[in-house]
């Protein structure tokens, strides 16, 4: 059984090694005493987000929301090549979060909320902030879950040009349409740099998006016979491009 992992900041994270005790308190702390119940002796993971995870094993219960861990082995991990950022156009009601979620689970590195034109949901006001810090932390939620030493990235939201931008820097950019002739799977990914989808709101992109982002140097592709919701086409798209990259191996 694959030990629980637990998030720790990476202050801690950076200055512990083999035969150190590390502290969890707080609400993760919490979580493991009073929810998890983890016991004495029982090994836990400690990761940062960023790369670092310690295997430790409980050596002490010291409160309701407080442990204390001894470090057994640390693990540096490379952060992922190529980098995959999913551009997600706002889905209306709670599809938002559960796109952000799977696309967290399947190993997307970054996922950018986007006012797409024919976006239904409208983030404006004090929703433009309130929005990517709810997105941020249900990505942080589901990267613990997935045990991911890397957790995704959530941008702030992203206008058109703002995306016109990431695509014209990326290594690859691809566009998920039901229209597109050329199937996801047939095209080549690079071994470095970012790979960029694009997910297109319930209403679909309009022409004059497609226009702007072809311009910049995305390209259409198909992901599959069948018409996905905006909230799931990111993640199958996601699977395939990430088992053809290796990661998955």
């Amino acid at each position: 059984m694959t030990a629980p992992l637990f998030l720790i900041e990476p202050t801690v994270a950076a200055g512990a090694g083999p035969g150190d005790a590390v502290e969890l308190t707080g609400s993760e702390g919490r979580h493991a005493v009073t929810v998890t119940r983890i016991q004495i002796g029982e090994e836990i993971d400690l990761a940062d987000g960023r790369g670092t995870v310690l295997r430790t094993t409980v050596e002490t219960v010291t409160g309701a929301d407080s442990l204390m861990a001894r470090v057994s082995h640390r693990s540096n991990v490379a952060a992922p090549e190529p980098r995959l950022a999913v551009v997600q156009a706002l889905p209306k009601g709670d599809r938002g979060e559960t796109a952000v979620e799977t696309l967290a689970e399947v190993g997307v590195d970054v996922i950018v909320p986007w006012q797409a034109d024919r976006s239904i949901a409208r983030w404006s006001g004090a929703k433009s902030q309130k929005g990517p810090a709810k997105w941020a932390s249900t990505a942080r939620s589901a990267g613990k879950q997935a045990r991911r030493a890397w957790f995704p990235e959530v941008t702030a939201l992203a206008r058109t040009a703002d995306v016109e931008e990431r695509i014209a820097a990326a290594a690859c950019a691809v566009i998920l349409h039901e229209q597109a002739t050329t199937p996801i799977q047939h095209i080549p990914v690079p071994v470095a740099g970012e790979v960029l989808l694009i997910v297109g709101p319930e209403g679909g992109l309009t022409a004059e998006e497609i226009a702007r982002f072809q311009a910049a140097g995305a390209q259409l592709a198909l992901v599959g016979p069948t018409v996905m919701r905006t909230s799931t086409a990111g993640t199958v798209a996601a699977a395939v491009v990430l088992a053809a990259t290796g990661r998955w191996a």
